[in-house]
């Protein structure tokens, strides 16, 4: 799974993704000014836990057709 850490800008507190450039199935994610960008599984889940407000961690759980 690709994982990326975007940019926010602090002068204006925008998040710009030019979606183009970014998988066609994934999240972001963004908590305390930082932001994360998730590729989604085929197949699976993906959970973001969270704690007191903020995301602790992001987990994925994938599977498989049989």
């Amino acid at each position: 799974m690709n994982t990326e850490d975007l940019k926010i800008d602090t002068s204006t507190m925008q998040l710009t993704v030019d979606i183009m450039d970014i998988p066609t199935s994934c999240v972001i994610v963004i908590c305390d000014g930082k932001a994360k960008l998730r590729e989604l599984p085929t197949h699976g889940e993906y959970k973001i836990v969270t704690h007191q407000g903020k995301v602790k961690r992001m987990r994925i759980e994938q599977g498989e057709e049989f």
